[in-house]
């Protein structure tokens, strides 16, 4: 069967999509460049998100005490040792809210990046409610030499499920956010949590046909998380009656019908989030790696014969 995507598997796999731009396996090599968050310093709010701990998916290289150089230079070590080879890496902004400042520090920081030689492009994660058409139109230029993508956490669709965790924002940010980062040919991408409090599969399945109208590039799914020592950790204890608990099988049935209704343009760059058990309040599911889960999807979809996008409606 050949779907819209141009390749022979059965959703719109990031893996393929980078190696149809870049012509090669490319790498992401997360940075931390610094930042904080206005949930955190006291702008909007103290304490962060409830479920956050950044230190959870920090690999040992990102230190701020080290420079956005050095800690590409170790990222390229680091990746060269423990997997294969790659010769073409995206500099992946990853902690805190990397666009939380003034346009003249984040042209520095990115500069940093943009001038090292084996960097194809940046990776941008931040919040809908720390961007504007200042920092969009610098980001655009980059766009038109670089790769460049624009990644929001968007978490829930559900304004008083953000306002629960303690995000700051409303879900209707993160819409301007998106339509404005279209409007100036900027890619993004977005992050999805299935399992925050007071929440239930069949809310989160209305959300396929809501993301799908938006203008996204890439999309990212995490399954809930509990990582010990947050707060989300401390109403889990108190309350687990208000978290819906996926068993893995049924985790990977749901994310199949979810993918049978979203739009087919978006490419899936993760299934399932991934940190180090040690962060965790419960046991991840059997200790799977997120390519086994990728492939226990792919294989469930083909015995189902289904694809992404089979019932997604325009």
């Amino acid at each position: 069967m050949s779907y819209p995507w141009g390749f022979n598997r059965r959703f719109y796999a990031f893996a393929n999509y980078s190696k149809q731009i870049f012509g090669e396996r490319i790498q992401k090599l997360s940075i931390n460049a610094g930042f904080t968050c206005p949930n955190r310093d006291g702008s909007i709010a103290l304490g962060g998100c409830t479920y956050c701990d950044n230190n959870a998916f920090n690999p040992s290289y990102c230190d701020t005490s080290k420079s956005i150089a050095q800690q590409i230079e170790e990222g390229i070590d680091f990746h060269r040792n423990r997997y294969r080879r790659a010769k073409k890496y995206l500099a992946y902004f990853q902690a805190y809210s990397n666009t939380y400042a003034s346009l003249d520090v984040l042209k520095e920081k990115y500069n940093q990046a943009l001038k090292h030689p084996a960097i194809e492009g940046i990776i941008v994660g931040t919040r809908p409610d720390c961007i504007d058409e200042e920092k969009l139109t610098y980001f655009s230029e980059i766009a038109k030499r670089k790769y460049v993508v624009i990644e929001y956490g968007v978490e829930s669709c559900n304004n008083t499920t953000l306002a629960a965790i303690n995000r700051g924002h409303d879900f209707e940010t993160s819409v301007r956010a998106l339509e404005l980062t279209h409007e100036k040919g900027i890619k993004s991408g977005v992050h999805i949590i299935f399992g925050l409090p007071n929440e239930n599969k069949k809310e989160w399945m209305q959300w396929a046909a809501i993301l799908s109208k938006l203008p996204i590039h890439s999309i990212k799914f995490h399954q809930l998380q509990i990582l010990k020592n947050t707060p989300l950790a401390s109403l889990y204890e108190l309350q687990p009656e208000l978290f819906y608990q996926f068993d893995f099988n049924e985790y990977v049935d749901f994310i199949i019908d979810f993918l049978e209704k979203l739009n087919p343009n978006f490419i899936v760059e993760r299934f399932v989030g991934e940190v180090p058990p040690a962060y965790l309040l419960k046991k991840p599911w059997n200790n799977l790696r997120n390519d086994q889960v990728i492939q226990i999807i792919e294989n469930k979809m083909e015995e189902r014969n289904t694809w992404q996008g089979k019932y997604y409606k325009n």
